[in-house]
């Protein structure tokens, strides 16, 4: 039996500023983009407009990676900027991010 190919689904990207401020704003749009996902989808997120920045940005990814994971579906991360990589080592979490 064949299994049916995966798909791939594109998340609202990130903006230019992530803070505090959009962070709730993107995090609702980005876990209706999951609810809307197909079983099997991988969700695709282009971080590379994303410049400014705080742990607010940290905590709506791994947010997005709860909700991706409750539904059993799979993501990646394109453009994350090397600084909030480096923000994810320091609170310990950047093994949680995908590449």
């Amino acid at each position: 039996m064949v299994s049916a190919p995966e798909v791939e689904r594109v998340l609202p990207a990130l903006p230019a500023e992530l803070t505090h401020v959009q962070a709730p704003s993107w995090l609702q749009q980005a876990e209706q983009a999951v609810l809307a996902a197909p079983a099997g989808s991988t969700l695709v997120l282009d971080a590379r407009a994303l410049q400014v920045f705080d742990s607010s940005a940290l905590a709506v990814l791994l947010a997005l990676r709860r909700a991706l994971l409750r539904r059993g579906l799979s993501w990646r991360i394109e453009g994350l900027p090397a600084r909030l990589r480096t923000l994810a080592g320091v609170y310990g979490v950047d093994e949680l991010l995908p590449a």
